[in-house]
């Protein structure tokens, strides 16, 4: 599911900038992500950890973990708006099905939760993500059929990402770090290597 989630993040070039207004965490267009909002996956995400062994697993913690679940909520409410845009309709049934799918593909209900964990997904969270793979699934075969050669395909959904990002304006509150247009990612303020601590609200 890891690697589900890595495809879904390639090349999205975000531009991001600062975000004023108090509690949010970061806008797209009109689209408000809260603080509050963020934290509650963050908080899932820390509460499931302790449900599991996750004693083999490479997890983000603090600072990292925050950029990383802002991360995630920017790229799937940028799904969305590129699926208004093409009028590309999921539906309920299609992301309950393929959630069944994905379940009976890790080994059954028992097993997802530590896949979901493993993949930093809070699991408020889930039915967005698999609206968003669905989303991609639909973009890709797209642009297979338009001629766009399969090795290519991923590069130019990155693409499709990052126009429309641009077009909608996103921002992000300096709190959370910075968009670094080398790296293609929201990164932390501090760039001295120094520890960072988990968010406190």
């Amino acid at each position: 599911m890891k690697k589900i989630l890595v495809a879904l993040t390639i090349a999205t070039g975000l531009l991001l900038t600062g975000c004023s207004q108090s509690n949010e965490a970061a806008t797209v267009g009109d689209f408000k992500i809260t603080q509050t909002e963020l934290q509650s996956s963050i908080d899932a995400v820390m509460a499931e950890r302790k449900k599991v062994d996750t004693s083999q697993m490479q997890l983000e913690t603090g600072d990292e973990l925050n950029r990383g679940q802002l991360r995630f909520k920017i790229l799937m409410h940028t799904f969305d708006e590129i699926a208004k845009e093409l009028d590309l309709e999921i539906t309920s049934s299609q992301v309950v099905a393929r959630k069944q799918q994905i379940s009976q593909s890790l080994g059954g209900d028992a097993e997802l939760p530590k896949n979901l964990v493993n993949a930093a997904i809070a699991p408020q969270d889930f039915d967005t993500y698999v609206r968003a793979i669905l989303i991609s699934e639909r973009i890709t075969t797209a642009l297979a059929q338009s001629g766009v050669a399969e090795a290519d395909v991923a590069t130019q959904l990155g693409k499709l990402l990052s126009a429309k990002a641009k077009e909608l304006g996103v921002k992000i509150n300096p709190r959370y770090g910075f968009w670094d247009t080398e790296a293609g990612d929201v990164v932390a303020a501090d760039v001295t290597g120094g520890a960072v601590t988990p968010s406190a609200e």
